[in-house]
């Protein structure tokens, strides 16, 4: 019989924050997945950003 997971890991969408201030069009978007139970607030991670060649600072979104 298989073992049925709480669901503690979900997924999360993190959204550049220096790119919307700069007004150019597309948006830089990273897919990853979280704990639930150990970062309960929004995750802030620095990823690369293509279009303003850089890495910036991806916050959380909803």
């Amino acid at each position: 019989m298989a073992k049925k997971s709480k669901g503690n890991r979900i997924q999360v969408i993190l959204e550049c924050t220096e790119h919307k201030a700069t007004g150019q069009p597309g948006t830089s978007r990273y897919v990853t997945q979280k704990n639930r139970k150990n970062t309960p607030d929004r995750m802030e991670l620095k990823k690369f950003n293509p279009i303003l060649n850089k890495y910036t600072v991806h916050k959380e979104i909803k």
